[in-house]
């Protein structure tokens, strides 16, 4: 892998993070009508809300990383295929 597309990687690593804990945020704020989800050390919180606030915060995290990651990946493929580079 070369030096851009480590960086490169790095910053859609970041960037993928950033996007997924926002959109888990509002997701978790229209199913639940919380503005914040629950802590697994809130002892206020039952069993059930923190262990499918944790799941449905994974689902989203594994999604929007595959997601973004597969976008990086054609986005360099295309362009080593348009310069020449064997791959």
């Amino acid at each position: 892998m070369q030096s851009v597309e480590k960086v490169a990687s790095l910053g859609m690593g970041v960037l993928s993070g950033a996007l997924a804990g926002s959109l888990f945020k509002r997701v978790w704020k229209l199913a639940s009508g919380q503005d914040d989800a629950p802590d697994a050390d809130d002892l206020a919180r039952s069993w059930m809300e923190v262990l499918v606030a944790a799941a449905v915060q994974g689902a989203i995290f594994g999604l929007v990383k595959a997601a973004v990651h597969r976008a990086g990946a054609q986005t360099f493929r295309r362009k080593a295929v348009k310069s020449g580079a064997k791959h």
